[in-house]
């Protein structure tokens, strides 16, 4: 096996087990290679709660980033002015997100760990909407926080026209030997326009970052809607059970 099949069998272990797993292998190498492992850092409950789901339920995980693919490709193609179903790529992101998180709960509780769920969310969000992995799959070692845009990384905004540009001449054409030559009058308004010019691009480019910002907020607060909405429906199933457990015992009395 390959040293970095190795590695990778270093992060499918029980996480109390990783340490001295990791010195374990250390052992075995030499020169580079020793260092390489020596230094494989440890991860926390919510990254190997996140490894785990993508050694143990790919289909899920592959789910989740490709759902996070597409909602980044139709939110950089509105962005740039290009038709794109935004609301039914975050529905079926959402709906991958939240499948994630179960399956990352699910495995975790099995071994006896209980990783927070919004931090399970969050770190399959930044990971499933990032233009490149923090880290190579299956061998995470932090949680990640959403910085915002995640989705919109690269994007360039649809172009909008100048203000104005080549604008024909406005007002009587000066004559004889000074034609073409500008008055005092049209340098102050040409430089005023120059002014307006400015002020416009500058604004666009607030409105551009505010609308990216409020873009990845609203996938965020959307994603974390769909999670509540699960882990109410979890709850609720359990209290019909329990009432269906205590009718059951009081009419056997």
């Amino acid at each position: 096996m390959s040293l970095d099949g190795k590695i990778d069998d270093l992060y499918r272990q029980p996480l109390d087990a990783f340490v001295t797993a990791r010195n374990a292998l250390a052992k075995t190498l030499t020169g580079d290679e020793a260092k390489r492992v020596r230094a494989l850092v440890k991860p926390t409950v919510v990254p190997w709660a996140v490894n785990q789901v993508y050694w143990q339920a790919r289909p899920t995980y592959d789910k989740l980033i490709k759902s996070g693919e597409r909602l980044r490709a139709a939110q950089i193609a509105s962005l740039e002015g290009r038709r794109a179903d935004v609301r039914e790529a975050g529905d079926l992101h959402r709906t991958a997100l939240a499948d994630a998180v179960k399956a990352a709960e699910r495995i975790a509780a099995a071994a006896g760990a209980n990783p927070p769920a919004d931090s399970l969310m969050r770190t399959f969000e930044t990971l499933s909407l990032a233009s490149e992995p923090p880290e190579p799959p299956g061998r995470l070692t932090k949680p990640l926080q959403p910085s915002g845009f995640e989705a919109l990384a690269g994007v360039t905004p649809a172009a909008r026209p100048a203000a104005a540009v080549a604008r024909p001449f406005q007002g009587r054409e000066p004559v004889g030997p000074g034609r073409g030559a500008l008055r005092p009058s049209d340098k102050k308004q040409t430089e005023a326009d120059r002014r307006k010019e400015r002020a416009a691009e500058e604004a666009a480019r607030k409105r551009e970052a505010a609308i990216k910002a409020a873009a990845a907020a609203l996938a965020r607060a959307e994603a974390a809607e769909q999670l509540a909405r699960t882990a109410w429906e979890r709850s609720h199933d359990k209290l019909l059970e329990a009432r269906q457990a205590l009718s059951t015992l009081k009419s056997e009395r």
